[in-house]
């Protein structure tokens, strides 16, 4: 998968795309990411990207030229991946993610992620460039830059031999509309506190039967939303 990020500042991102498994992703070919800045696509001499909104109001709004021109630098270099791709303005007002979105977008084969910033994105980046607005959840961030990291690692871990085990994204938090089970690792016992008996029996059925009694007990407490989507 390639995955384009069109931002105002690009070196928010090297931390997160140098470590863990996104680094590990990339080294072994399953994940290529490009970070562009979008200042270098400005036509102002003093690389200016936003100005005042019309009709007046508070903050500063992008302009579209230098987003326009950035990912369309972007989309004439990777011409033979747009049946397979998918552009994403990342925005508070977008439809937020759920678990599902990065199964899907795990499955296309280029991702473009503009990220907005000041008061917002003029609105024909929306409405003629983006695919779609998305969000990470119901707040509001200084841009798109922190979301896009999210959307980022979401999908890498989903790519097909990213994850160290087959088995683990199956078995997560939010697969099948619950909440995970808990987990417990060495010691058996620890200031006093024990394991629970049926993870040491080695009975995998009734290890299967206790994780499932929990795992819905878990998520009934604390997001029974999650149960109601499935009914």
């Amino acid at each position: 998968m390639r995955i384009d990020v069109l931002t105002i500042f690009p070196s928010m991102f090297a931390p997160i795309l140098g470590e863990s498994i996104i680094k590990r992703a990339q080294l072994a070919g399953k994940a290529q990411i490009h970070i562009h800045d979008i200042r270098d696509y400005t036509l102002d001499k003093h690389r200016k990207v936003d100005d005042r909104p019309y009709g007046g109001g508070s903050g500063m709004v992008m302009t579209p030229q230098p987003v326009f021109s950035c990912a369309e630098a972007v989309l004439k270099k990777t011409k033979s991946m747009k049946s397979r791709r998918r552009v994403l303005l990342l925005s508070p007002r977008g439809r937020s993610l759920k678990q599902r979105d990065f199964k899907s977008l795990a499955r296309t084969k280029h991702l473009v992620l503009i990220c907005g910033h000041y008061e917002g994105v003029d609105e024909r980046v929306a409405e003629h460039l983006a695919d779609e607005e998305v969000s990470i959840g119901d707040y509001v961030l200084t841009g798109g830059e922190l979301p896009a990291m999210v959307v980022i690692d979401a999908v890498v871990r989903l790519l097909p031999g990213v994850l160290g085990n087959k088995d683990s994204a199956q078995s997560e938090t939010f697969e099948g509309s619950r909440l995970e089970y808990p987990q417990y690792t060495r010691p058996a016992e620890f200031r006093g506190k024990k394991v629970p008996a049926v993870l040491r029996t080695g009975d995998h059925r009734k290890i299967a039967e206790w994780r499932d009694k929990e795992s819905l007990k878990i998520t009934k407490k604390r997001r029974p939303d999650l149960l109601k989507e499935v009914k």
